[in-house]
């Protein structure tokens, strides 16, 4: 399997090449032009920061601010 990078350069041409894969039935994913500014590496700890936070891996500002006092 490949990935293919397609920058539209209006909302016009995302529309149709959106409908295009649609009507292949064709998976595709829409990230944000900001996500190409940042490197790789950020992104992928973003992701996992996320991945975290849905499975329950966090804590609350309250509990790292206890967290972080009992260092002090």
């Amino acid at each position: 399997m490949e990935t293919l990078i397609i920058e539209p350069k209006n909302q016009k041409q995302l529309a149709k090449i959106k409908a295009f894969l649609k009507s292949l039935d064709v998976t595709f994913r829409q990230e944000k032009a900001a996500d190409a500014d940042l490197p790789d590496h950020v992104i992928s700890g973003i992701r996992k920061g996320q991945e975290d936070i849905k499975s329950g891996k966090s804590i609350s500002l309250q509990e790292f601010k206890e967290k972080i006092a009992a260092f002090k």
